[in-house]
């Protein structure tokens, strides 16, 4: 019952946040934009899709130590992302039970894909500072405070490395965290600081640190260049397409985050029409944007995620047995101290 509570509670909250986005905009003027789309920009932007895919599958191997392939990464992130358009969002679920296939502790894949989350979340804020600081409108008290969190994002990513290769330190941090300050207990903070500080552990060697950095740039370049694309796609005019790239996609990866939407519509839409407003584009264009990548999006996951489920040997009913079946198990696992 929880269930299906979970879904039509999804279904409702992406309809409401697409009207609120929606609601002032021309909807046939919208359309008309899209079908005057050039499709071959269309067809970059669905295979620099893919590009972030594959990227984000090395990036993985590397943070595993290896031990997974190049081509089994990008199968299980594609499946992944696949699987998270479900309500249920169980993608990282099935991934990490899917890295036990190929002798990864669960504990390996579950802190792994903690600390790239975490990166991801880093990238996004650098990403957002930088194109805040470079619009003209905006305040200079906005842009010194975007300038100011992409710093402190940073530099807060920086000591966490430093604890994770000094982990008794951060340990010890938490327990002094958890007596001065008790309600942190109920979190348990030590277990999730021990977590992460682990996943971290081999972003100590110089060689992998490189190695994910590396990946990360190229995969959201990839990102930005799926946006790009889309903008030459309508022939969009008079704004800087890099800035409108960073400025919605990192507003979209964020507006991802919200746990209660269907395959993310209406959070995706609105982080477009939002930095399109900041950029001065009109809400025609912004919107056509918004509906366009998103849709191309949701395509290439479907597109690649079908070929890597077939690639890895599975079936369907697998996948789908282990997103609604596997999220409890998984989770317990990962809670264990």
């Amino acid at each position: 019952m929880r269930k299906w509570l979970f879904i039509a509670g999804s279904v409702v909250v992406s309809g409401l946040l697409l009207y609120l986005t929606l609601r002032d905009v021309p909807l046939n003027l919208v359309w008309e934009t899209i079908q005057r789309t050039n499709i071959f920009w269309v067809l970059v932007s669905f295979l620099t899709v893919g590009g972030a895919l594959f990227t984000r599958g090395v990036r993985w191997r590397i943070m595993l130590s290896n031990r997974i392939t190049t081509r089994t990464g990008f199968y299980i992130f594609s499946v992944t992302m696949l699987v998270n358009q479900l309500p249920l969002r169980a993608g990282e679920v099935v991934r990490i039970l899917l890295a036990t296939r190929y002798e990864v502790p669960v504990m390996t894949s579950a802190a792994s894909v903690i600390v790239e989350r975490l990166i991801d979340v880093v990238t996004v804020v650098v990403m957002i500072a930088i194109a805040t600081t470079q619009i003209p409108d905006v305040p200079d008290t906005v842009s010194r405070t975007a300038a100011i969190f992409g710093g402190l994002a940073l530099v807060s990513f920086a000591v966490l490395i430093g604890f994770a290769a000094r982990p008794a330190l951060g340990h010890k941090l938490a327990v002094w965290l958890e007596r001065v300050l008790p309600f942190l207990q109920r979190f348990r903070l030590q277990h999730q600081v021990d977590a992460v500080l682990a996943g971290l552990k081999p972003l100590t060697n110089l060689r992998v640190f490189a190695g994910t950095i590396l990946w990360t740039v190229i995969a959201w370049g990839f990102s930005l260049a799926t946006f790009m694309a889309l903008e030459r796609a309508i022939d969009l005019q008079g704004v800087n397409y890099l800035i409108y790239a960073m400025l919605a996609v990192g507003l979209a990866a964020l507006g991802v985050a919200i746990p209660l939407t269907l395959a993310s519509i209406g959070p995706f839409q609105g982080a477009v029409v939002v930095a399109g407003a900041m950029l001065g584009v009109n809400n025609v264009d912004a919107a056509a944007l918004g509906i366009l990548f998103h849709g191309v999006t949701l395509l290439a996951y479907a597109v690649f995620g079908v070929i890597s489920v077939l690639g890895l040997g599975m079936s369907f009913q697998e996948v789908f047995n282990q997103a609604l079946g596997g999220k409890r198990a998984a989770a317990t696992v990962t809670e264990e101290p």
